[in-house]
């Protein structure tokens, strides 16, 4: 059991600072009536339990999430985004092949219309239209790993790895059933870390609680680029983690702190005027909304010289981000350690070249389980602030009144839990966005205002 508990930790979080000691979730039967059952398609005859009993699960999620922009924004109106996940978990053990093997392969299909691009927002007002291209319907393979675990405390993972997956708390960090900002599902200051990237990597449980890993991964990676031979080429991003669970007063908790460095090359942020132009649309946030065609427009507008590069770009060969985090329950039921209510906190930071932002924050309440007759609804209420770099477009920012210096999301939503299958949200997300200027229909620069975005969430499993 301890090497199930483990191997979950790493195939589904051992990459990212807030992830969590959590297993893989192993219904004990797919039986039941309508409303009971794990499953909506229930246990296929049988045969699904009969694949559990030998170490093989395959699930079909949908996660529906229509989105208005009720106020403000670049423009107003309401759009529908939806994702379809399947996933293949095989244990070695189980299988009747050997020990401590585990197999693990994701693949996504992003579909419909986001209100990335109409929000104004820089932070992602919603994190599953990044998947697997940003707000372009699309299928990608997110994850395709292999595990072995050497020793119940000891263990070495290879493959594809679907990093931003990794970053579940007890309170924020799981995009299907808790805040959908990119700003409080993980900490923007991974601006350049990969969504999905090859790589390898080691995971650790020197002692009860304690979660230590290290990882190397292509630092180009995208969900829709499988050619395995194209990894490493441009370099190398390397993370590491150190997690442990504490209990004071008897109360779960959890703390973390993790690291990235990567030498690949990048375009500085301190450039020539001439070249800004061409570090924005050349480079590429993975998990951020792309500001780049807003500030693109705005050159065109207003600086259309700088639209001819007249010097080479000029280049950053290392970067690096550091990341703390804890989740912290203040009151528990009795004898549950899944509920109750409690607070969260992540901080990251970087070195502002190339990476666009220079420290992000997040913090806010959440509770598991505590309305009445309700056991499995979740709610919270956070607040997240990204911070720029000083360097981004610096002389956009002087010559214009773009604003570039921070971005406040405060989002809230509850969680039904309708049946063990079904999961029904409202979510509710007040931003002050960061940019503070956009080029309208007539080619005059306009105020972008607080922005009020407001959304509903199904995650349906099949």
């Amino acid at each position: 059991m301890k090497w199930i508990i483990v191997a979950a930790v790493a195939l589904t979080g051992m990459l990212e600072a807030s992830a969590v000691a959590q297993p893989i979730e192993e219904p004990k039967t797919y039986a039941g009536d309508f409303g009971s059952r794990p499953r909506l398609t229930g246990d296929w005859g049988e045969i699904r339990d009969e694949l559990a009993t030998r170490g093989i699960r395959f699930d079909v999620d949908f996660l529906l999430t229509p989105q208005g922009v009720a106020h403000e924004g670049r423009d107003t109106g309401a759009e529908f985004w939806g994702n379809a996940e399947y996933t293949l978990n095989v244990d070695t053990g189980k299988a009747g092949l050997w020990p401590g093997g585990f197999l693990r392969v994701v693949a996504n299909s992003g579909f419909g219309e986001s209100v990335l691009g109409t929000s104004g927002a820089i932070s992602l007002v919603n994190t599953t239209a990044l998947f697997p291209k940003p707000n372009e319907p699309n299928t990608g393979l997110m994850h395709a790993t292999f595990m072995q675990f050497l020793s119940p405390q000891f263990g070495l993972i290879a493959g594809k790895m679907f990093v931003l997956d990794g970053s579940h708390g007890e309170f924020s960090g799981n995009y299907r059933t808790q805040f959908q900002n990119g700003g409080l599902v993980f900490p923007l200051a991974a601006a350049l870390v990969p969504i999905s990237a090859y790589g390898g990597g080691i995971v650790a449980l020197p002692w009860e609680g304690v979660v230590l890993s290290a990882s190397a991964i292509d630092p180009s990676g995208t969900p829709t680029n499988h050619d395995v031979g194209e990894a490493f080429r441009d370099g190398a991003m390397m993370l590491s983690s150190a997690h442990v669970a504490v209990k004071p007063l008897g109360l779960v908790g959890h703390q973390g702190v993790s690291g990235m460095w990567s030498n690949k090359e990048r375009a500085s942020l301190t450039q020539d005027p001439s070249n800004i132009a061409r570090v924005l649309v050349s480079e590429q946030f993975p998990r951020l909304a792309d500001p780049g065609p807003a500030l693109r427009r705005i050159i065109e507008r207003f600086f259309p010289g700088l639209l001819v590069p007249m010097e080479p770009v000029k280049k950053k060969s290392d970067t690096w981000a550091i990341f703390y985090h804890f989740d912290q329950y203040l009151w528990q039921p009795k004898d549950d350690p899944k509920r109750g209510i409690g607070v969260f906190f992540t901080f990251g930071a970087t070195d502002g070249n190339p990476n666009p932002l220079k420290h992000t924050y997040n913090m806010g309440i959440g509770g598991n389980g505590v309305v009445h007759g309700r056991p499995n609804d979740t709610f919270g209420l956070g607040w997240a602030r990204t911070d720029f770099s000083s360097k981004f477009v610096s002389f956009l920012r002087e010559q214009l009144p773009l604003g570039l210096n921070h971005e406040d999301v405060i989002e809230m939503y509850y969680n039904a839990s309708v049946t063990p299958w079904l999961n029904a949200s409202l979510d509710l997300q007040i931003i002050e966005p960061g940019l503070k200027k956009m080029v309208d229909s007539s080619g005059s620069l306009e105020n972008v205002n607080t922005t009020v975005v407001a959304g509903l969430r199904l995650w349906v499993r099949f």
